[in-house]
Protein backbone atom coordinates (compact mmCIF):
# COMPACT_ATOMS: atom_id res chain seq x y z
CA UNK A 1 0.00 0.00 0.00
CA UNK A 2 1.05 3.41 -0.65
CA UNK A 3 1.19 5.84 2.27
CA UNK A 4 1.00 9.45 1.80
CA UNK A 5 1.84 10.62 5.46
CA UNK A 6 2.73 9.25 8.35
CA UNK A 7 -0.54 9.48 10.05
CA UNK A 8 -2.02 6.83 7.54
CA UNK A 9 0.47 4.26 8.81
CA UNK A 10 -0.65 1.71 11.05
CA UNK A 11 0.87 0.56 13.66
CA UNK A 12 2.88 -2.17 12.82
CA UNK A 13 4.63 0.54 10.16
CA UNK A 14 4.34 3.17 12.80
CA UNK A 15 7.07 0.73 15.35
CA UNK A 16 9.24 0.33 12.11
CA UNK A 17 9.81 3.97 11.31
CA UNK A 18 10.27 4.85 14.66
CA UNK A 19 13.41 2.18 14.88
CA UNK A 20 14.35 3.54 11.60
CA UNK A 21 14.57 7.64 13.19
CA UNK A 22 16.35 5.94 16.32
CA UNK A 23 19.12 4.12 14.06
CA UNK A 24 19.40 7.45 12.25
CA UNK A 25 19.40 9.61 15.07
CA UNK A 26 22.48 7.50 16.39
CA UNK A 27 23.99 7.30 13.01
CA UNK A 28 24.20 11.00 13.22
CA UNK A 29 25.59 10.86 16.94
CA UNK A 30 28.05 8.63 15.68
CA UNK A 31 29.03 10.57 12.24
CA UNK A 32 29.43 13.98 13.84
CA UNK A 33 31.99 12.34 16.74
CA UNK A 34 33.71 10.24 14.26
CA UNK A 35 34.14 13.54 12.14
CA UNK A 36 36.11 15.25 15.04
CA UNK A 37 38.07 12.67 16.13
CA UNK A 38 39.35 12.22 12.46
CA UNK A 39 40.22 16.00 12.77
CA UNK A 40 40.68 16.77 16.29
CA UNK A 41 41.68 13.88 17.85
CA UNK A 42 39.64 11.11 20.80
CA UNK A 43 40.20 13.60 23.80
CA UNK A 44 38.54 16.84 22.09
CA UNK A 45 36.12 14.29 20.27
CA UNK A 46 34.62 13.36 23.79
CA UNK A 47 35.15 16.95 25.16
CA UNK A 48 32.52 18.14 22.26
CA UNK A 49 30.22 14.60 23.17
CA UNK A 50 29.89 15.89 26.64
CA UNK A 51 28.67 19.49 25.95
CA UNK A 52 26.55 18.06 23.39
CA UNK A 53 25.14 15.69 25.44
CA UNK A 54 25.13 17.70 29.04
CA UNK A 55 22.40 19.69 26.67
CA UNK A 56 20.21 16.91 24.67
CA UNK A 57 19.93 14.68 27.65
CA UNK A 58 17.88 17.36 29.47
CA UNK A 59 16.00 18.06 26.08
CA UNK A 60 15.27 14.51 25.92
CA UNK A 61 13.94 13.71 29.58
CA UNK A 62 11.88 17.26 29.27
CA UNK A 63 10.21 15.82 26.00
CA UNK A 64 10.08 11.89 27.26
CA UNK A 65 8.35 13.52 30.81
CA UNK A 66 5.76 15.92 29.19
CA UNK A 67 4.87 12.88 26.93
CA UNK A 68 4.37 10.49 29.95
CA UNK A 69 2.50 12.97 31.71
CA UNK A 70 5.30 11.88 34.74
CA UNK A 71 4.78 14.86 37.66
CA UNK A 72 8.16 15.86 39.31
CA UNK A 73 9.65 13.87 41.25
CA UNK A 74 8.30 10.87 39.80
CA UNK A 75 10.71 8.22 41.71
CA UNK A 76 12.11 4.83 40.58
CA UNK A 77 9.02 4.18 38.61
CA UNK A 78 8.85 7.51 36.73
CA UNK A 79 12.85 7.26 36.29
CA UNK A 80 11.93 3.29 34.77
CA UNK A 81 9.62 3.78 32.54
CA UNK A 82 11.40 7.17 31.19
CA UNK A 83 14.54 5.02 30.05
CA UNK A 84 12.22 2.74 28.22
CA UNK A 85 11.26 6.01 25.92
CA UNK A 86 14.67 6.86 25.15
CA UNK A 87 15.85 7.57 21.64
CA UNK A 88 18.14 4.66 21.74
CA UNK A 89 16.00 2.31 23.35
CA UNK A 90 14.86 0.37 20.39
CA UNK A 91 18.32 0.13 19.53
CA UNK A 92 20.14 -1.20 22.67
CA UNK A 93 19.04 -4.19 24.59
CA UNK A 94 19.43 -3.58 28.66
CA UNK A 95 17.95 -4.63 31.68
CA UNK A 96 16.42 -3.31 34.59
CA UNK A 97 16.16 -4.04 38.19
CA UNK A 98 14.96 -2.22 41.16
CA UNK A 99 15.95 -2.84 44.86
CA UNK A 100 13.89 -0.37 46.94
CA UNK A 101 15.22 2.96 46.55
CA UNK A 102 17.98 2.15 43.49
CA UNK A 103 17.36 1.27 39.93
CA UNK A 104 19.99 -0.56 38.33
CA UNK A 105 20.44 -0.30 34.43
CA UNK A 106 22.44 -2.50 32.00
CA UNK A 107 23.07 -2.27 28.68
CA UNK A 108 23.79 -5.61 27.99
CA UNK A 109 24.43 -4.67 23.85
CA UNK A 110 25.70 -1.15 23.00
CA UNK A 111 24.83 -0.55 19.56
CA UNK A 112 27.77 2.35 19.55
CA UNK A 113 30.42 -0.29 20.95
CA UNK A 114 29.31 -2.48 18.91
CA UNK A 115 29.81 -0.47 15.40
CA UNK A 116 33.22 0.97 16.70
CA UNK A 117 34.27 -2.90 17.35
CA UNK A 118 32.74 -4.32 13.90
CA UNK A 119 34.84 -1.16 12.18
CA UNK A 120 38.50 -2.06 13.54
CA UNK A 121 37.92 1.21 15.72
CA UNK A 122 38.75 2.05 19.57
CA UNK A 123 36.12 1.63 21.81
CA UNK A 124 34.09 5.32 22.85
CA UNK A 125 35.42 6.05 26.07
CA UNK A 126 31.74 6.90 26.94
CA UNK A 127 31.95 6.48 31.16
CA UNK A 128 32.67 10.82 31.23
CA UNK A 129 29.98 11.49 28.46
CA UNK A 130 27.92 8.82 30.58
CA UNK A 131 28.08 10.37 33.91
CA UNK A 132 27.01 13.55 32.54
CA UNK A 133 24.20 11.78 30.17
CA UNK A 134 22.67 9.52 32.58
CA UNK A 135 23.04 12.15 35.67
CA UNK A 136 21.25 14.73 33.64
CA UNK A 137 18.60 12.47 32.50
CA UNK A 138 17.69 10.70 35.87
CA UNK A 139 17.84 14.56 37.66
CA UNK A 140 15.13 16.13 34.91
CA UNK A 141 12.85 13.25 35.97
CA UNK A 142 13.67 13.55 39.47
CA UNK A 143 15.93 15.65 41.21
CA UNK A 144 16.28 13.30 43.84
CA UNK A 145 18.52 10.88 42.05
CA UNK A 146 22.48 10.38 42.74
CA UNK A 147 23.80 8.42 39.81
CA UNK A 148 26.93 6.02 40.00
CA UNK A 149 28.76 4.49 37.18
CA UNK A 150 29.93 0.44 38.30
CA UNK A 151 31.13 -0.32 35.00
CA UNK A 152 32.06 1.47 31.88
CA UNK A 153 34.18 1.71 29.16
CA UNK A 154 37.28 2.32 29.72
CA UNK A 155 36.61 1.23 33.48
CA UNK A 156 34.95 -1.84 32.46
CA UNK A 157 33.96 -4.19 36.00
CA UNK A 158 31.35 -6.11 34.57
CA UNK A 159 32.35 -7.85 31.62
CA UNK A 160 29.16 -9.10 30.52
CA UNK A 161 27.74 -6.34 29.47
CA UNK A 162 28.45 -2.76 27.77
CA UNK A 163 28.41 -0.90 30.51
CA UNK A 164 25.64 -0.98 34.24
CA UNK A 165 24.31 2.28 36.13
CA UNK A 166 22.87 3.13 39.54
CA UNK A 167 20.38 5.36 40.73
CA UNK A 168 19.46 6.07 43.98
CA UNK A 169 16.72 8.09 45.10
CA UNK A 170 17.88 10.19 48.20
Amino acid sequence: MDYENISDLPREKLLELAADYAKGWLAMDGVWFQAVEGKRGMDEAVEMDEEAWRRFTVMEANRIKAFLGLPDNSGIDGLRRALRFRLYSMLNKDEIEIDGDTLTFRVVDCRVQTARSRKGMEFHPCKSVGLIEYSGFAKTIDSRFETRCVSCYPDITDDTCACVWQFILQ
